[in-house]
């Protein structure tokens, strides 16, 4: 299993280094990149951010969407081999659509603010930079727990301490 694990790492890494490539070789958006601030030297206005993203949007959203998933595949090429199993990859995977739904939220948000122009607000943030400011941090807590209260169940069970303190025994604790 472990090698599946690595394997989808691997392969989840060509996808990420393609879809940059791709983002690399777009055609770049005239006026995207900003304009001359009118009076202060070397700084630029904000350039037209919807323009940019129709043109590599979708790829740097993807982008997201493999580098959360490599995020997980991680976290699962961290846990032992016999720990593997249904349960894990449930609980991964739960994780890794709380981080979507949060990543969602963020870049469509801001795609509907730079078509619309209007936004709401939320604890002083506008709504897509809110889930930004809030959800990263949120987003991260599935696998806090998935480690903290899986801790004997994933990381180091009892058995592994039998066979740690077995090991102990053999060779002698120094």
């Amino acid at each position: 299993m472990q090698n599946r694990v690595i394997i989808g790492i691997f392969t989840i890494c060509c996808a990420m280094a393609a879809l940059l490539l791709a983002i690399i070789l777009a055609e770049p958006v005239a006026g995207s990149g900003g304009m001359p601030h009118p009076t202060i030297p070397g700084m630029m206005n904000g350039g037209d951010g919807a323009a940019r993203l129709a043109e590599i949007g979708w790829f740097a959203f993807l982008f997201q969407c493999l580098l959360l998933l490599l995020i997980v595949a991680l976290a699962a090429l961290g846990v032992a081999q016999q720990h593997h199993g249904l349960k894990l990859y449930t609980l991964l995977f739960l994780s890794y659509l709380f981080t979507l739904f949060i990543w969602w939220q963020m870049y469509f948000g801001h795609l509907h603010f730079l078509e619309t122009g209007e936004t709401g607000y939320f604890l002083g943030f506008p709504v897509a930079t809110a889930w930004q400011m809030y959800g990263t941090w949120i987003g991260a807590i599935p696998l806090v727990l998935i480690y903290v209260l899986g801790f004997k169940t994933f990381i180091h069970s009892d058995e592994d301490e039998q066979v740690y303190q077995a090991l102990l025994k053999q060779y002698g604790a120094k």
